[in-house]
């Protein structure tokens, strides 16, 4: 019996947080009331009260709920045999479809923008991002694909920020619908500052060479909202200018070698 009833509670507060979640992204923190949320899950407020003391518990949990995704995202990119800078472009275009699709990445998106308005601390999103960006840079610095002077943590906090804000700005000014293109666009610029050689406008990214298990496997690219030893270098990776705004535009290519360093080869 105390399992049912406890299942039953679990339910109640899924059904909440999902009908919070969406009312949190459509219409923000000051624009959603418990009654709303009540109304969207079709349970009573006293049920939003039985199971959250307050708005701000709701949001709390929301945010929670959104992040706690990170643990099994980020390990269908720790492939060792994917170079690392692919592996880092593939967890772009992941995170950009969670900000797009996922009512609890948005909603837990939105109320961290609003953060100043809502009576409650509120975990700060990038942490994450920040680390698993860090960890996939280092490791193409450890096998000779990073550009001498790039500092993994630092360039990582750079790279997050700044992703975080053209999604945020792409789809402010241009809708959803946009950063398919537009993604593309930001890593030919990004990639070149990133690799050894950028004189070869090398692009080894391509989101296609990331390849989870079939049932973990990311949906395509979507839109975003409104993550050796340093001696034992592999050959530098050229492309010709075609070949990289190739790769970039249609990152599910899988033509191409790897180097033994793990950089991608023509």
């Amino acid at each position: 019996m105390r399992e049912i009833l406890q299942e039953r509670a679990r339910a109640t507060r899924r059904s909440l947080l999902e009908a919070a979640a969406c009312l949190f992204a459509q219409h923000g923190y000051a624009g959603t009331s418990v009654n709303d949320i009540s109304a969207r899950s079709g349970r009573t407020s006293g049920s939003v009260y039985f199971h959250y003391a307050s708005k701000e518990g709701i949001a709390q949990a929301v945010v929670r709920n959104g992040f706690a995704t990170w643990p099994s995202l980020v390990p269908r990119y720790d492939d060792p045999s994917v170079p690392p800078l692919e592996r880092l472009v593939a967890l772009s275009y992941e995170i950009a479809r969670a900000l797009a699709e996922d009512s609890l990445t948005r909603a837990g998106a939105r109320l961290w923008a609003e953060r100043h308005t809502i009576n409650a601390d509120l975990p700060d999103p990038f942490v994450l991002w920040t680390a698993a960006a860090t960890r996939l840079l280092a490791e193409a610095r450890a096998g000779g694909c990073l550009a001498a002077g790039v500092r993994p943590a630092a360039a990582a906090r750079t790279l997050v920020r700044a992703f975080y804000g053209f999604c945020t700005l792409t789809e402010a000014l241009e809708g959803p619908t946009a950063l398919t293109g537009r993604l593309s666009d930001w890593w030919k610029l990004v990639l070149p500052a990133l690799q050894r050689d950028a004189r070869s406008g090398q692009v080894p990214a391509r989101q296609g060479a990331v390849t989870p298990a079939a049932d973990s496997r990311p949906p395509s690219p979507a839109p975003p909202l409104y993550g050796h030893t340093a001696g034992d270098r592999g050959p530098a990776v050229r492309m010709t200018e075609h070949e990289t705004d190739r790769t970039v535009a249609d990152p599910a290519g899988t033509d191409g070698d790897r180097g033994s360093a793990g950089c991608r080869t023509t």
